[in-house]
Formats: C-alpha cells, sequence, structure tokens
C-alpha cells in the first residue's frame, strides 16, 4: 500500500475553501492509504519564530480537523514536535545540502523579501525539514498544488543524492499526488476566484451564524442582468458556485430563473446563501467546540499519533545511521 503524507500549519482556522479542498481529499485518502498527517509546529517557527501561544495553535488546527472527520485510527496523525527522530534526520539531511542550492529556490527569496529582518537558518534549510518529513516515513505520495511541487521535487533530488552518495536503493522518490481533481473548488466572497487565509475573504468553519451572515451580505455581486441569459460577473458567479454547495438544487434552479429573468434580488439570494451555510456549517462549528474542550481526548489523540509515527520514524533513522556508519560498539 502506497505510504501518503500530507502537513498542516498551526497557522489559522480552516475555511471552506480548505473544507472541500485539501479536507475532503484526507478523508478519502485515509480509508485508501497508509497517510500520515502531522501538524507542522516546528516548520512555523521559521516564519513565527515567537509564537503568542504555539500550543493553542496546535489544538485548534487538531480539533478542526478531527471535528471535519479525520479519523486517528484510520490514520497517523501527530504533531511534528513530537517525533524527535525528525530532528535527528533533518540534521543528518542537512549534511548533503548544499547552501547555493538553498540560497537559490524560490521560497527562500519570497521569504527573504518579506522578512528581511528574520532571515534565519531554519528558513533557509525549510525545504531540507519538509523534505525529512517525507522522507521519514518514506512517503510516496504527497498530495501537494503547484506552489509546492518544487519542495517535492527538492525531496526527490535529495532522495536520489542519499541513495547516490551511500550506495544504495533506500529512499523513494516521492511523487505528487492529485487525489481530488473532481472536487468543488470554492471561490472568495469578494470576487477573485479563490477562497484564502492571505486574501481575507473566507467563511471560516469555527464562525458563528452572525459573522457568516455578515460576511455573505458583504459578497461582492454587480447592478444585476439587463439581458436574460446575461453572462455573469465573477462575484455572482462565485456567490452561484458557493450556493451549488451548500443549497438544494431546487433553490439553486430558482435563483438561476430569476437571474436570467431578470428579475434576481442579491439581496434574497444571499440571505438564502448565508442560511444554508449556516445549516451547513453548525454541525462541525459545534464539533469542533466538543473536541477543543476535551483535553482527555485531544490528549489521547497525539500520544497515539506520536507513538504509531515514532514507531515509523525510529524505523528510518535506525536504518539511515547504519548506512551512514553510525554503529555501536
Amino acid at each position: 500500500m502506497d505510504t501518503v503524507l500530507s502537513g498542516i500549519r498551526p497557522t489559522g482556522n480552516l475555511h471552506m475553501g480548505n473544507y472541500f479542498g485539501a479536507v475532503k481529499n484526507f478523508l478519502k485518502m485515509q480509508h485508501e492509504y497508509n497517510c500520515f498527517f502531522f501538524i507542522a509546529d516546528l516548520h512555523s517557527l521559521t516564519t513565527h519564530p515567537t509564537p503568542t501561544d504555539l500550543h493553542d495553535n496546535v489544538r485548534k488546527v487538531l480539533a478542526e480537523y478531527l471535528a471535519c472527520g479525520l479519523d486517528p485510527e484510520a490514520a497517523t496523525i501527530y504533531v511534528q514536535s513530537d517525533v524527535p527522530e525528525i530532528s535527528e534526520l533533518y540534521l543528518l539531511m542537512n549534511m548533503n545540502a548544499y547552501v547555493g542550492e538553498l540560497q537559490r529556490t524560490t521560497t527562500f527569496k519570497e521569504k527573504m523579501r518579506k522578512q528581511p529582518d528574520n532571515v534565519n537558518a531554519g528558513l533557509l534549510t525549510y525545504p531540507v525539514l519538509m523534505a525529512t518529513d517525507i522522507l521519514i516515513h518514506r512517503a510516496t505520495k504527497v498530495p501537494v498544488g503547484k506552489d509546492q511541487k518544487p519542495h517535492l521535487e527538492i525531496t526527490a533530488k535529495y532522495a536520489r543524492r542519499f541513495n547516490q552518495i551511500y550506495k544504495v536503493d533506500y529512499f523513494p522518490e516521492p511523487e505528487a499526488f492529485n487525489y481530488g481533481k473532481d472536487l468543488v473548488k470554492v471561490p472568495g466572497l469578494d470576487g477573485s476566484g479563490k477562497m484564502g487565509k492571505s486574501e481575507g475573504n473566507g467563511i471560516y468553519l469555527i464562525d458563528d451564524p452572525k459573522v457568516i451572515r455578515k460576511k455573505v451580505m458583504s459578497a461582492v455581486t454587480d447592478a444585476g442582468p439587463t439581458e436574460p441569459h446575461q453572462k455573469m460577473s465573477d462575484g455572482v458567479a462565485n456567490l452561484f458556485t458557493i450556493m451549488k454547495i451548500v443549497s438544494t438544487p431546487d433553490m439553486v434552479k430558482f435563483y438561476k430563473d430569476k437571474y436570467n429573468a431578470c428579475e434576481i434580488r442579491y439581496g434574497d439570494m444571499k440571505k438564502q446563501v448565508a442560511e444554508d451555510i449556516v445549516n451547513y456549517l453548525n454541525p462541525i462549528r459545534e464539533r469542533i467546540q466538543e473536541i477543543y474542550a476535551d483535553n482527555d481526548y485531544l490528549r489521547k489523540v497525539v500520544n497515539m499519533g506520536a507513538e504509531k509515527a515514532r514507531e515509523s520514524a525510529s524505523k528510518t533513522l535506525k536504518d539511515v545511521r547504519e548506512i551512514i556508519g553510525f554503529k555501536p560498539f
């Protein structure tokens, strides 16, 4: 069975775009592959070296993913810093990573521009840590977006380099994995094509009904169609896309007919979309709050995840140490 690995950054809450994208992928994959999902708290220090409350950020993101349906019995869910083998393999992999190639990576150049006062060594070797996360479990598939493919290519390069240097065939070269080709992409409320944290145009799973209604009512639309079957503006098309996700087919058809007849009232449509989103997300929000408050359950999940992850990681690290030449007396 293929091993799949994916990381989760403990920064910010999940929005609908995350849920219908990555999370829906995870829920399917966990029952079909040997899945490792980890909360990348070590990674987060490269850009937030002094977080206000790193532990609470981890708790929040863990509670959200569990509430969405991630199953700790089916997949290995762990916190990156709970697996010390990662840090040791990261050190060993750094010995075969070269400063010049790390300085040329696109993400390092971008981060240098964005945080010129915090160009730390961890930022420079970020690709090595990302590669280590994958290689520690000898993962063969990694769900990544286009922006992360260069890092996956670097991981494959480090796997080849290790195998060549030590004349072994140990690390597999992981490949990009697009599991959710048919999943719906949720657009932003500002008329853009993507819902995202940085864009500030998202509806979060933890948002209460009042917040959701306010956000939807402020969604970008237009002055309305002036002729039947007029092409929709981006904002209106986005609103219909969201409606298709959370509303009944009859309701979507009703407003489509109103639009095509030039009789649509966007205010009424927004109220309907807002209520349908509230009804859709309410069970998830309540489950998030329930899990977040259950410290015993969260402790059980992370302890079980750490044990399973360390079992896999320690085997890899033992093999790597022996391949390099570290042997007990």
